[in-house]
């Protein structure tokens, strides 16, 4: 594979590169490598070096603090932006967040997650794009083009199986080489030949024995020299583990530092001779090459020159565009001659909307991806917004955080930092009553050393009367007040997860139950003690205001949302999941929705005959009641103008554009791959190549909707298909009565049964078609080589297989519209 041209810039950065590294001594370079706190690299003044900043996540730019005070443009969730099956769309998410990270000070930012959607039950999937390494693949590309346009490095992770949370810090995933190669290190490699990243991240676990930090293997034999990789590789925070391992094995940069393995520890290694200091001058080079890509070495030329910046994107248009875009229709159903979809005006009068999701809307997955947007729209707000003047009515129906939660609805919350002596040393406002400081996280004029004490201060409003729950997460002396009285005291030790992080936030646990008045506002305070744990690899805080509401009778909420609906022209249920059933760090046990949510769909549905449902989860659900609704509506985890993009396609104000990019089953029992808990240790992908479609079409079952699935609000004739090997071009016919948009899907099915095994069929391309009413449209798509290719174990190499092959045009997995057959 080779890499992308060398140009006269290029060798302008090797020349400062190594001219910067010449005058480095060894203990410099190791510091380097070893980061200086929780986001960044240290500056080295001496070789014209600017300290480097990382920063979370792939929807937003968190900067490099816990704070609400610089608030973050909310992008949809990755699996969001997959669903668009548009890498341009992509490219224009990627510039915006780019543009976030130059407002905040940022050089690189630590996404895309390409990891695959191997099981429906993983818990991060809503950070991940697909169950479809070529799809993955090229959204990814996009998203990295997009960062990189705007002058910010990316980190594609985790490189490589890091596909479920479960002892994600210990697993041996043992996957055989071929579906390594064909699936899950796929995306890292297409990402790597068609966008040059400038960094990726190595992940948490083992692959076939040797941990991800340490993969000599992966990273230096197959990431650097079979594809070409000349960026840097970063571990995830945490994540390595050895000095003289990371640095045989091509780990760059061990974070967060200072207390890594990195540092004086490898400086140390290489004066005993346990380590070549070539090794170490080979990963400070990487890092080097980073900072001059990015314009923080002195006498090397950015990539992107200031005049050279793409144009300014605006934060609120670009996520509602991407919202409605990745919206997926599932169900449609027309009944008396009408779609549910989109709402007709003359015939919906009135609206009846339930759901708790609908008011408080989750917009966001949890852990690292989280940012802090400067405004939401939930679907309620949206709707309201949206139709005329007393159209709309508005009922709970059923809650689905029926456990504790962190404080944020009727709180308004800031730290107070104390020192031991009492003296205040810094406070800062909250969004939430969550404080997760690290490294350099802490406010102004606050310092570890110093730090004695952190509390919660602020007022309580409830908008319901009744018994409210107040609790704690944390570990450490607490103390809680809830109206001038202190209802608990005490201490809390580490918890009990296998997930390190998750040990040290400590278990969400009731503390008091107060009774409160709707509108009454009340004094509330959580004051920590912090605790100071010998052996803790970075200076933190971390510690959580919980708050559960009066808990109503589910029965009843349910009966107030059916007389709603009962007299309503049009029915809306929002569904979703919470943090505590769909969040980093766990995987999920089952796919039913929480609390009384499929109650509440069935009841509606059984007295209004145009019901809609929208779901907003992050990766699949089951939805028993499906066949009983006359729509369907997926909206993910869908950023901060959610609700505003909702509003714009159940009134058809724009059409929904999303396909599936993973199968939705009908229940868990029917999931071919499930399997997310080691043994021993050890995770086995004994399915081999065979996971999300492909499995499905092994097995024979039928999900509740297949891969690629999604409707619009026009239909397609699907007119011509002309197809070799190297290309198909179609052309399709909008036979409805509106503008729309349709993403045509070419599938490759091999003709020839036997050795080697293969599946049915796979994607193999894709493009997007816009055309008007009664307009024909054509799209040519490029199918590349490696579509026809296995890798091959025994040759150790990728081999094409020759034969006659179906290409098939289509609308989704199982709606395919035209085929022709080719030879290779």
């Amino acid at each position: 594979m080779t890499g992308a041209p060398i140009t006269r810039a290029d060798h302008a950065r090797e020349a400062a590169v190594e001219a910067a590294l010449g005058k480095l001594d060894l203990d410099d370079k190791a510091r380097l490598l070893a980061g200086q706190d929780n986001w960044s690299l240290p500056a080295l003044p001496g070789i014209g070096l600017a300290s480097l900043v990382m920063s979370d996540g792939p929807i937003g730019v968190r900067g490099v603090r816990w704070t609400a005070d610089d608030p973050s443009v909310a992008l949809p969730s990755p699996t969001a932006l997959a669903a668009t099956w548009d890498p341009e769309l992509a490219r224009r998410a990627g510039r915006l967040l780019a543009q976030e990270a130059r407002r905040k000070g940022v050089h690189v930012l630590l996404a895309p997650t390409v990891n695959l959607h191997r099981s429906p039950l993983g818990g991060r999937h809503f950070e991940a794009y697909s169950e479809d390494p070529y799809l993955t693949g090229e959204i990814g590309t996009g998203y990295v083009l997009g960062v990189q346009d705007g002058g910010v490095g990316t980190t594609v992770k985790h490189f490589v199986a890091n596909d479920a949370e479960t002892d994600r810090f210990t697993v041996d995933n043992i996957v055989a080489p071929r579906p390594l190669r064909e699936l899950y290190l796929a995306p890292f490699e297409a990402i790597v030949e068609n966008a040059h990243p400038w960094g990726i991240m190595a992940a948490y676990n083992r692959v076939n024995g040797a941990s991800m930090t340490e993969h000599r293997h992966l990273q230096k034999e197959v990431l650097r020299g079979e594809w070409g990789f000349d960026g840097f590789i970063v571990s995830d925070w945490l994540a390595a583990r050895s000095t003289t391992g990371a640095v045989l094995g091509g780990l760059d940069v061990a974070m967060p530092g200072p207390k890594t393995v990195y540092g004086d520890a490898l400086a140390t290694a290489v004066r005993a001779g346990e380590v070549e200091e070539s090794l170490v001058d080979d990963a400070v080079r990487n890092v080097l090459r980073l900072a001059a890509r990015v314009g923080a070495l002195d006498n090397a030329p950015a990539v992107v020159a200031g005049s050279q910046l793409p144009a300014p994107l605006d934060g609120d248009a670009l996520a509602r565009e991407v919202a409605r875009r990745s919206f997926v229709l599932v169900r449609n159903e027309v009944r008396d001659g009408h779609p549910a979809l989109p709402l007709d005006p003359a015939r919906t009068r009135t609206v009846a909307l339930s759901g708790a999701a609908a008011r408080d809307a989750r917009i966001l997955g949890g852990g690292s991806a989280t940012v802090f947007p400067p405004h939401v729209v939930s679907p309620l707000d949206g709707l309201t917004a949206a139709l005329p003047d007393g159209s709309l009515t508005y009922r709970v129906g059923a809650d689905p955080s029926d456990q504790l939660a962190v404080a944020a609805q009727g709180f308004e919350l800031r730290a107070v930092c104390r020192a031991a002596d009492g003296r205040e040393l810094g406070t800062v406002d909250l969004p939430s009553g969550m404080i997760q400081w690290v490294g350099v996280d802490l406010p102004d004029g606050v310092t570890y050393d110093e730090l004695h004490t952190v509390e919660f201060t602020g007022t309580f409003t409830p908008r319901e009367s009744g018994d409210h729950t107040f609790g704690t997460r944390g570990i450490g002396p607490l103390v809680l007040t809830v109206g001038g009285e202190r209802v608990w005291e005490g201490e809390e030790g580490l918890g009990t997860s296998t997930d390190p992080f998750n040990a040290f936030f400590g278990e969400r646990l009731p503390r008091a139950r107060v009774t409160l008045l709707e509108g009454e506002s009340v004094d509330v305070s959580l004051r920590l003690t912090v605790p100071r744990l010998p052996g803790m690899p970075m200076d933190a805080v971390a510690f959580s205001l919980l708050h559960l509401g009066p808990q109503r009778d589910p029965d009843d909420l349910i009966a107030e949302a059916v007389e709603a609906a009962r007299t309503a022209d049009t029915a809306v249920v929002v569904v979703a999941t919470t943090t505590a059933v769909e969040s980093e760090g766990f995987d999920r046990t089952s796919l039913e929705l929480p609390g009384h949510q499929n109650a509440l769909v069935a009841a509606v549905a059984a007295v209004n005959p145009h019901t809609v449902v929208v779901v907003n989860t992050g990766s699949p659900v089951e939805l028993p009641w499906r066949d009983d609704v006359s729509a369907v509506l997926l909206s993910w985890f869908p950023g901060q103008e959610g609700g505003a993009a909702l509003a714009d396609v159940l009134t058809g104000a724009e059409e929904p554009g999303g396909r599936l990019t993973t199968t939705w089953p009908v229940a868990l029992a029917d999931v071919p791959v499930t399997d997310t808990t080691p043994a021993d240790g050890e995770l086995h992908y004994t399915e081999g190549v065979f996971i999300g479609y492909r499995a499905w079409e092994r097995a024979g079952t039928t999900p509740a909707y297949p891969f690629g699935h999604g409707l619009g609000y026009t239909d397609w004739e699907y007119e011509s298909l002309d197809a070799t090997a190297d290309r198909a071009t179609v052309t399709l016919r909008n036979t409805g009565t509106r503008p729309g948009r349709e993403t045509v899907q070419i599938y490759l099915a091999p003709q020839a049964a036997g050795a080697p095994e293969r599946p049915v069929r796979w994607l193999a391309g894709f493009a997007s078609a816009e055309a008007g009413p009664g307009e024909s449209v054509e799209v040519t798509i490029p199918l590349r080589t490696r579509a026809y290719q296995i890798w091959d174990e025994e040759t150790h190499g990728w081999t094409t297989v020759p034969g006659t092959y179906e290409i098939q045009a289509a609308r989704s997995l199982t709606d395919r519209r035209l085929s022709a057959t080719v030879e290779r």
